[in-house]
């Protein structure tokens, strides 16, 4: 009788040691589960963000050109029409950045790169200035890439 009882306990035993093993298995597989998920989506917003940025910087750089090369006005307000589309594709990826990633160097970034991609509409006195516009514009681009990637490498 005592030997059946010993036998009884040690399966309970082993099948509460067994379970919480299961349990603290399954715990870690969602755990990674959700940090990978997080990851691909910061990933999705840091692409999303510097491909917006960079088809603004392209529709604001061929909006300066044809002011500048003497294009006809029906011309430019449909470049115009087209920099109005690319901006505002840039506020959803930014708003994920914002709320995916808490580095301060990399929402740094992300605002200067918008910021310089903006200001490229200020840039209608000259052609020069428009290329400097652009050039800062590709620069700020270039280090929200490398600081994001720098963030999601180590994150």
């Amino acid at each position: 009788m005592l030997a059946t009882a010993i036998a009884v306990l040690g399966t309970l035993l082993g099948t509460v040691v067994a379970g919480a093993f299961q349990q603290k298995s399954a715990s870690r597989a969602a755990t990674a589960a959700a940090t990978e998920q997080l990851r691909r989506e910061r990933l999705a917003a840091v692409t999303e963000l510097a491909a917006a940025a960079a088809d603004h910087q392209l529709a604001m750089w061929m909006r300066g050109e044809a002011q500048f090369s003497g294009a006809t006005p029906e011309r430019v307000e449909e470049l115009r029409s087209i920099a109005h589309a690319t901006r505002s594709a840039i506020t959803r990826p930014l708003v994920a950045v914002q709320v995916l990633i808490p580095d301060p160097t990399v929402r740094a970034a992300a605002h200067d790169m918008v910021a310089a991609t903006y200001w490229m509409r200020d840039a209608d006195t000259s052609t020069e200035a428009l290329v400097a516009a652009q050039t800062e514009a590709r620069a700020s681009h270039d280090r929200f890439v490398d600081a994001a990637a720098a963030y999601l490498t180590t994150a």
